[in-house]
């Protein structure tokens, strides 16, 4: 805990910086190492944040990992609105063909879209004279938004005293000093608590690397880990490619959206995302992860398939776009539960399952745009349709493979209300 806790404080810190530094950077190469500094951060944040909330709740974890990601959604909805003020609606430099540069921007924004971009040679646009852009200052507010995060954590540290820098003893958890209290299982309990201690295989961040790990595990057992990331690269990726090419879609024809309207949908598609998230709060406290993933991919595949039919409709795909954010919504959180419930919540398949997630959301909006590009708009709803299809196929072979999960031994004890409480492999108490 005290290795992710730093990785936390250094990341979250990092990203302050790094938004701090974004509007003072006039080299392109600069900028992409500043970038790439940031993705690297918020690639250990998500990760160490999912892997510690399963870790340390276990099968409780699913109503936090939605409760977290419900923040995901939220920071994602938030984020543009604090931008917004500071975006210029004419060019961002002052020249002598300032007037002219603005009078053409529409024109330059309707040309710009993935399928036959327009040429904008002919279009004049000032690049020298005095910058007046004020997107500077959006940059700097989501730094000091962002400063608390780093400050809480390191105050967390402190209060645990944790690490190098503080010299006392870390503070007891709840259950050691639960155990002072009762003298008489004193021993018989400090016994099973140092034994995991001493094999060293949780308290190490990276102990799910180690080889030893995987010596006699079953085929099912990478299986699962496999089959749960490869749904995940599906839908991660149809969050990508949709948010990303949903404005391109709707201002091409058939349905020649106007402009203004359609930059609403990937607010409203980011907007019911969130509400879906904040909703699977308290509804993952009374349904199985696994049934809500199984809701969400066959929600997916069906509000695809009626965007396909209803092609032709702008107040479809309104609908649509909401529909597809609510069934997206708890698919991440709810899957991470639902395979760390198969794994034992030892943490390993949360790496495996970020990863590709993150991998997918990459390279499924490289591949849609570039069909788009050389097929047209309506591929767009076509690969949808494809990658939902596909996340339902993989999640049915994750289905086949918990059942042929050999079940924990511990799982075939007889569980008595009467059994006092004793602590398994991973340091936490069980009866």
């Amino acid at each position: 805990l005290a290795q992710s806790l730093f990785a936390l404080f250094a990341s979250s810190l990092a990203i302050s910086l790094v938004f701090a530094i974004i509007p003072l950077c006039h080299n392109v190469v600069v900028l992409a190492v500043v970038m790439a500094v940031a993705g690297l951060a918020m690639g250990c944040i998500d990760t160490i944040s999912n892997m510690q909330l399963v870790k340390i709740y276990q099968k409780d974890s699913a109503i936090f990992l939605q409760a977290l990601h419900f923040f995901v959604g939220f920071g994602a909805l938030l984020s543009p609105l604090i931008a917004d003020p500071f975006l210029s609606d004419t060019n961002c430099i002052l020249s002598n063909s300032t007037a002219n540069a603005s009078s053409n921007l529409p024109h330059i924004r309707k040309s710009l879209v993935p399928h036959h971009p327009g040429n904008l040679s002919h279009y004049d646009l000032p690049m020298k004279g005095m910058v007046v852009t004020r997107v500077s200052y959006a940059f700097w507010i989501m730094a000091l938004i962002n400063l608390p995060v780093p400050i809480a954590v390191f105050f967390l540290l402190y209060k645990e005293r944790m690490g190098p820098c503080f010299s006392s003893h870390p503070l007891l958890s709840a259950d050691e000093l639960a155990m002072e209290t009762r003298p008489a299982e004193k021993e018989d309990l400090s016994a099973t608590v140092q034994r995991p201690r001493a094999a060293g295989g949780h308290d190490d961040l990276f102990s799910c690397c180690q080889s030893k790990n995987f010596r006699g595990a079953s085929y099912t057992y990478f299986a699962v880990h496999i089959t749960g990331a490869l749904v995940l690269f599906m839908t991660d990726g149809i969050v990508g490619e949709y948010s990303g090419f949903i404005y391109s879609y709707a201002v091409e024809e058939p349905l020649s959206v106007v402009h203004k309207v359609a930059g609403y949908l990937p607010s409203l598609f980011w907007g019911f995302i969130t509400l879906g998230r904040l909703i699977s709060i308290p509804v993952s406290y009374r349904m199985k992860p696994a049934t809500m993933v199984f809701i969400n991919v066959v929600g997916v595949l069906i509000t695809f398939l009626l965007l396909l039919i209803f092609s032709y409709s702008v107040v479809f795909l309104f609908v649509g776009t909401a529909s597809l954010g609510l069934f997206l919504s708890s698919t991440f959180p709810s899957m991470l539960a639902y395979t760390e419930d198969i794994l034992q919540y030892k943490g390993c398949a949360t790496t495996v399952l970020v990863t590709g997630a993150g991998i997918g959301e990459m390279v499924l909006q490289l591949l849609v745009g570039s069909i788009i590009h050389d097929q047209g708009s309506y591929s767009f709803l076509v690969c949808g349709m494809i990658f939902g299809g596909l996340a339902f196929t993989f999640y049915a072979f994750l289905l086949f493979f918990h059942r042929m999960y050999p079940k924990p031994s511990s799982d075939m004890d007889g569980a008595s209300p009467d059994k006092p409480a004793v602590m398994d492999d991973t340091g936490q108490y069980q009866r």
